[in-house]
């Protein structure tokens, strides 16, 4: 009998792994990674300079820990260069040498990549991107090295904000840069928006937006960002937040569905049998949802699948917490294909602002700050699933 693999080492692999080994202690389990398999919560690496966790605190367990916690056999460093979906066969390449890896049934936990924008300057290679502890420890590496005062932040989304505040907490001074008019400008409306920036403001954080980056060069007191309004500013470090691909050429080489994700339907099957796809890089039913929520979600009825009991994938409504101290926010971020209408009401410390469908359907809504987010468990039932739980 073939193993169960999983091809990935993220959030969303290791969460499948433990709830899989909840249900069945001895089928063979297999992950495969191209990096070092340490196990760790994404999330954190967006406010651990507040905590003062260095990032080799940030790792919960290195690829022996994990393996015997598991009772999994571990291929860290091993890239995946493609797959037979016929044959059920993994093609492997592990320092230069060629295998192969036969599966009875395979997870797709391939994450995504971040978006690069197209620079000029001679400094572009020194743009930080972090989508992963490794790429945290060169982020930290060069605040440290440098003793940064300065950082500038390319993107104003849920990531850039997280950061700007948590550097700004830090000591340092963040300069946020987007080519939208708003922060937050996919999950916020616009009054929201800009009470959530003036907080953000208050506490020291610096906004340029309406504007992209156009080069970024170094000089010998750092780099030397244009904006394309024609300003310049200085910085000691520059962080790309500007968004994320999922990482689907793997799947599409292999004759599988892809669009923005993976596509899977509502059991988190691909178009090939016995294959699945979790994370971020899968498209459930339509939906992209690059949070934790949706990911245990996942994880939990796939287990079950793959333990031969096939489940359904269910999505609650599921609000985000945002790490921004400065402004406590929460979202409920409204289905792409929605059209809505918001209402929005003031608070002491913030506002609710609560989004409704033509039927008056509450579809998602925003908590700013500490009163209105005594609401988020209220409201909350209120909205509809996402996708509604099935008879099993």
């Amino acid at each position: 009998m073939h193993p169960i693999v999983i091809i990935g080492s993220g959030m969303a692999a290791y969460a499948v792994a433990r709830e899989f080994r909840k249900i069945d202690q001895n089928t063979a389990l297999v992950m495969i990674c191209a990096d070092d398999a340490r196990n760790y919560a994404k999330p954190t690496l967006s406010n651990a300079l507040v905590g003062n966790k260095a990032p080799a605190q940030i790792a919960l367990g290195d690829a022996e820990k994990m393996s015997t916690q598991l009772n999994m056999h571990i291929m860290a460093n091993t890239w995946v260069k493609a797959i037979d979906a016929e044959q059920q066969v993994l093609e492997l390449e592990c320092d230069g040498q060629p295998s192969t890896q036969a599966y009875a049934k395979l997870v797709l936990a391939l994450g995504a990549t971040p978006i690069r924008a197209a620079l000029q300057g001679n400094a572009t290679a020194q743009v930080h991107v972090v989508n992963n502890l490794n790429d945290y420890t060169a982020f930290r590496g060069e605040l440290d090295q440098k003793a940064a005062q300065r950082v500038a932040i390319l993107g104003a989304g849920l990531i850039g904000c997280e950061f700007a505040n948590d550097l700004q907490q830090s000591g340092y001074q963040a300069t946020v840069i987007d080519i939208a008019e708003q922060a937050l400008a996919r999950l916020l409306p616009q009054d929201v928006a800009t009470q959530f920036q003036s907080k953000l403001q208050a506490a020291g954080i610096e906004f340029e937006l309406g504007t992209t980056v156009t080069s970024i060069d170094l000089e010998s007191h750092g780099y030397h960002v244009t904006l394309a309004n024609g300003k310049t500013l200085q910085a000691d470090v520059v962080l790309s937040a500007i968004g994320l691909r999922a990482n689907s050429e793997l799947a599409q080489d292999a004759g599988l569905q892809v669009n923005r994700g993976i596509l899977t339907d509502t059991q988190l099957q691909t178009s090939a049998e016995h294959i699945y796809a979790v994370g971020d890089c899968a498209e459930v039913n339509g939906t992209l949802l690059p949070y934790v929520m949706p990911i245990m979600q996942q994880a939990r009825a796939l287990a079950k699948t793959l333990s031969g009991h096939p489940t359904h994938v269910h999505y609650p409504a599921m609000p985000v917490a945002v790490k921004t101290p400065a402004a406590p926010l929460t979202v409920l971020p409204v289905p792409q294909d929605v059209d809505v209408t918001w209402k929005i009401e003031p608070q002491e410390d913030g506002l609710i602002a609560q989004a409704f469908d033509h039927q008056h359907t509450l579809r998602g809504f925003v908590l700013l700050g500490p009163t209105a987010a005594k609401q988020r468990l209220s409201l909350t039932k209120l909205v509809p699933d996402l996708i509604p739980a099935q008879a099993q």
